[in-house]
């Protein structure tokens, strides 16, 4: 609806019966009420009232109307009362986003956080799209890339997560180890399904491979890492993954450019809250102990 101060006059004539009534609870002048009554009649072409000497009665739409004012108004003081508690307590629904690939990172951190804060329920987003933190979508985003650039939004370093390429050994044995890039003709490679990936290592390697060399492609990060396990082909694994693998080769070194930084993003209207803050400072405190780190 186009303005919800009409509505919500209405739906006080239609509870109290008076504009007198109505005036006195909004705090504006009787004017004011049958100025909004009458617009928003007109607006709707019916008739929400029947006017006489003792008042307003509802018509039947005025009745609907009140139905769904009164509902909406309830809501209205729920939701307002517990957005002034989020400000204040770590609890209800917490959402964070993240690139898939640091999720075995994270997961650690957000049972930690649920330790700490028992009252708060976790939800974890790992779509490729990016949440708008400006909608609400979530509380918190870790992204990869570039620093983000969403002016509303408050952006600090995280990590910086170093990338090597890997093969199984059951590629190697079956395909031999390439020494250099020089030697890709012939071998076989997972990408990730999008040609717009933001990850460096996935732009170089579409720069260095011909598009038939890559015979598996992915959404999913863990797509990417199981499909490597099982010999499909040759792959990008962050380092500190692939040293907890013996049966993985390495073929590339990491090299910076291939380095993926992780940024924490929070919007400017939630990062000061107690809730976010919790979360941040003990995101920050648990990313000293990952391996690894730059």
């Amino acid at each position: 609806m186009e303005n919800w101060d009409e509505i919500r006059t209405a739906y006080q004539v239609a509870r109290l019966g008076t504009v007198s009534g109505a005036a006195e609870v909004l705090g504006v002048h009787h004017a004011t009420v049958i100025r909004h009554i009458d617009a928003l009649e007109k607006r709707l072409a019916t008739r929400l009232f029947q006017r006489h000497a003792r008042g307003y009665t509802p018509t039947e739409a005025g009745r609907d109307l009140l139905t769904v004012a009164q509902t909406t108004e309830e809501q209205f003081a729920q939701l307002s009362s517990r957005i002034k508690g989020h400000g204040e307590t770590v609890q209800g629904e917490f959402i964070i986003t993240s690139v898939g690939g640091v999720t075995g990172l994270l997961v650690p951190v957000l049972a930690e956080f649920q330790h700490r804060h028992q009252a708060v329920q976790l939800r974890l987003m790992t779509d490729m799209r990016i949440f708008r933190l400006d909608y609400g979508e979530a509380h918190v985003a870790i992204r990869a890339g570039a620093a983000p650039e969403e002016p509303d939004n408050v952006v600090q370093p995280l990590i910086r997560i170093r990338y090597g390429l890997y093969a199984h050994r059951s590629y190697v044995e079956a395909h031999g180890s390439p020494a250099s890039e020089q030697e890709f003709a012939g071998h076989r490679f997972i990408a990730a399904e999008t040609e717009g990936s933001r990850a460096p290592f996935f732009r170089w390697l579409r720069d260095k491979v011909a598009p038939d060399q890559i015979v598996f492609r992915s959404t999913e990060p863990a797509a990417w890492n199981e499909a490597l396990r099982q010999g499909i082909g040759i792959g990008f694994l962050p380092a500190w993954e692939a040293a907890a693998n013996s049966d993985l080769v390495e073929i590339l070194a990491p090299r910076p450019e291939w380095d993926s930084p992780l940024w924490i993003v929070t919007h400017v209207d939630l990062h000061r809250t107690r809730k976010v803050q919790a979360f941040v400072s003990l995101l920050k405190e648990s990313v000293r102990t990952w391996p690894q780190c730059a």
